[in-house]
């Protein structure tokens, strides 16, 4: 069974990225772990993004075995989160979900890059702006890293 991390924190359930866990779990079966570095805002819980994103996992119909569990970081680092995270799960590929580019903390920090550099492959995945463009080329919404 394949093993993706999914960082996100305000983005674990927008439709960008519930529809990429769709996808991969229609594809082959994967396990998720949804990695959450900074589970702060008060309107929001772990418990109830790891609860869409298992709907999502089980397919339109509900009929598909979704294996989706939570992470909260243990750094207000987001990239020492995952390297933890990394370091201790046995991972195949991450997926970072994050903000479009023009409000994203992540990606002006360049986290992408930095998260190429533990040597697995990523997909990025950002919300399509108003003009329906996204930072990256694969399409509205992501990019992806071939390790």
């Amino acid at each position: 069974m394949r093993r993706t991390l999914i960082v996100a924190n305000r983005t674990a359930s927008t439709p960008v990225l519930l529809q990429e866990v769709e996808r991969r779990a229609g594809e082959r079966p994967t396990a998720f772990t949804l990695l959450v570095p900074d589970p702060t805002p008060e309107n929001w819980s772990l418990d109830d993004a790891v609860a869409t994103l298992r709907t999502a996992a089980a397919g339109i119909h509900g009929t598909r075995a979704a294996q989706v569990d939570g992470l909260v970081g243990g750094s207000t680092d987001a990239f020492e989160s995952i390297r933890a995270a990394v370091a201790g799960g046995g991972y195949d590929d991450i997926v970072i979900s994050t903000l479009p580019s023009r409000t994203s903390v992540w990606l002006r920090r360049d986290l992408p890059s930095r998260v190429e550099a533990l040597g697995l492959p990523i997909t990025v995945i950002t919300p399509p702006t108003s003009h329906g463009f996204s930072l990256f080329s694969k399409g509205p919404g992501s990019h992806e890293s071939g390790r």
